[in-house]
């Protein structure tokens, strides 16, 4: 297809918004009848917007530094349509990279789209496998601000249902109307915004329904006394979001009950539990592996950051100050709290308090035992923070250099769902809302001084955390995606 003039600004819009309307389709087919998610750099594109594509776009050009657009893209996601594709997740932007790559070293040598993207996914073709053997039933045991997103997510992840599928939520017995104002915190979110898609309540069968999913409202005091059978749950993987429990002896209280068989801690353990960041340490999840947590979300944040940075040029010692949004369990105006300062009006102060996350990197990075100081200061908004880590190095190094590590570990990488990027000039909190990475490194803001450093990481401590959970339920339940193209480490 021959461009626009450069300087027709709307009429090239036009036909790429064309081009991504054409595109929709044929990823809403992969998803919801094969169970093949589409990504662009780790950015999922099912039920998404046509602006959301295109932003998606965009952002490879300004981060990858390159020129692809849905010109190159579109004609790239027909000739995958035309394979036989099942249970698979392809990044459309970096095949789509690679074509263009192709294209400019061999240039008339060059192959065609459709036999390149033939010979680089021509050993799925027609492979039907699925990714686990049976699908995993999930419940979550809490329904707060974490309880939430995490069934948004494991809803917008159904696909075909055979491989995950939300079957139920438990919380305490509510008063009259509960179910339609639980249903509306779900649905509504003054953070996150509108739930993309639509739901139901049907009080006769106590449920609600999500985008066709029926999930069951149990109400229980305690784990111990549902039997997840009488629901037609078996073998479920219990979410605990409601940090009730922390320790293994009360985690356990899970395993009582009929039909659960495995637990995930959205929160940091205590004692020999298992604090996994996923990209990191979830190698050490086995298939024995009962009682598994997520650590928190600022230690998802910071812990990719700190474990390259390590690898690379070493860390002697740092800091970690939290720049933090609220949270629940502080008070909205000021009244009693058992905890030092956090009694005081959290929309009214900057409080500062503990932050176990520098010493709980240590479980997922033991290089760093010894090495690590941490503490936080919770502002007053509601979501987004930002990790600020003050290091010194074994190696001295420069903002370019440095800044240029982290952008190729972002785009290149295994860790580029732990690890994004940003350039923006104008970039501030509510920027962050709704990022799927772990943490995100602001590098205007990277200050070096020879064998000094100071990286500035936005997260979004809410759905970002949330996102890094859910990447944890997949890998407990042994679900394993075929992948195009599979990342080396850098």
């Amino acid at each position: 297809m021959n461009r626009p003039s450069v300087d027709d600004y709307f009429d090239d819009w036009k036909q790429r918004e064309a081009l991504v309307q054409e595109m929709i389709p044929v990823i809403g087919r992969f998803f919801s009848q094969r169970n093949v998610g589409t990504f662009i750099y780790g950015r999922p594109l099912h039920n998404r917007s046509v602006t959301f594509i295109m932003k998606s776009h965009r952002f490879v050009r300004q981060v990858e530094r390159n020129e692809m657009s849905e010109f190159e893209s579109h004609p790239v996601l027909m000739a995958l349509a035309k394979l036989d594709l099942w249970h698979a997740q392809i990044d459309l932007g970096k095949l789509t990279v690679r074509f263009m790559q192709h294209e400019e070293e061999l240039g008339d040598k060059a192959m065609g789209v459709d036999a390149f993207v033939k010979s680089e996914l021509g050993h799925l073709d027609g492979v039907k496998t699925s990714p686990i053997v049976k699908s995993q039933d999930v419940v979550l045991y809490g329904f707060g601000r974490i309880g939430r997103l995490m069934a948004r997510l494991l809803v917008e992840r159904t696909s075909t249902g055979e491989v995950m599928r939300l079957k139920a939520i438990v919380v305490r017995p509510g008063g009259e109307d509960d179910l339609e104002k639980r249903a509306n915190l779900f649905s509504a979110d003054s953070v996150h915004g509108a739930f993309q898609g639509t739901l139901r309540v049907d009080n006769e069968n106590r449920c609600l329904i999500a985008n066709g999913n029926v999930i069951k409202v149990i109400y229980a005091n305690g784990p111990e006394e549902i039997n997840y059978n009488d629901y037609g749950i078996d073998d479920a993987l219990i979410i605990d979001n409601t940090g009730k429990w922390r320790d293994k002896e009360g985690l356990s209280l899970h395993l009582k009950a009929k039909g659960a068989s495995k637990v995930l801690l959205t929160a940091p353990g205590k004692g020999d539990l298992k604090n996994i960041v996923f990209g990191i340490n979830d190698d050490e999840i086995t298939v024995d592996d009962k009682i598994i947590t997520a650590a928190s979300c600022t230690t998802n944040a910071i812990a990719p950051i700190l474990k390259v940075v390590n690898d690379k040029f070493g860390i002697v010692h740092g800091h970690v100050e939290t720049v933090h949004a609220y949270t629940n369990d502080q008070n909205l105006i000021d009244n009693y709290h058992s905890g030092s300062r956090r009694g005081r009006s959290a929309a009214m102060n900057m409080v500062l308090t503990e932050t176990g996350a520098a010493k709980a990197v240590v479980k997922a990075i033991p290089a760093l035992a010894g090495k690590l100081t941490g503490n936080a200061v919770r502002v007053p908004i509601p979501n987004v923070s930002m990790a600020i880590m003050s290091l010194s190095l074994e190696k001295a190094t420069t903002k370019e250099e440095l800044n240029e590590f982290l952008r190729q570990i972002a785009l290149h990488s295994k860790l580029q769902n732990q690890i994004s990027y940003t350039e923006s000039k104008d970039a501030v909190s509510s920027d962050f809302v709704g990022t799927r990475e772990a943490g995100v490194v602001d590098s205007l803001a990277t200050i070096v001084d020879g064998n000094h450093c100071v990286l500035y990481v936005w997260y979004d401590n809410e759905f970002g955390y949330c996102c890094q959970v859910g990447r944890m339920v997949y890998k407990m339940a042994g679900v394993t995606y075929q992948e195009y193209p599979v990342e080396e480490c850098i």
